[in-house]
């Protein structure tokens, strides 16, 4: 479950050490977070990284099945 909802982002920035100033930065669209530091959100919020990008609705993480061929 995505923990995502209700979550205010400056405690969850901060427990990560992430600035303040950079989740303004990251709100205003000035300076977009790092893969590094999606992939910590992401982690902490247990949902994807497409979730908090926008590019899904669907904040469940999708594993692609090992038979899988990677491109």
């Amino acid at each position: 479950m995505c923990a995502l909802r209700g979550t205010k982002p400056n405690p969850i920035a901060k427990e990560l050490g992430i600035s303040s100033g950079a989740v303004t930065r990251w709100k205003n669209a000035e300076d977009p977070p790092s893969g590094k530091t999606l992939i910590l959100l992401a982690d902490r919020l247990d949902c994807s990284i497409d979730y908090l990008l926008g590019r899904t609705d669907d904040p469940v993480l999708h594993q692609l099945d090992s038979s899988s061929s990677a491109i």
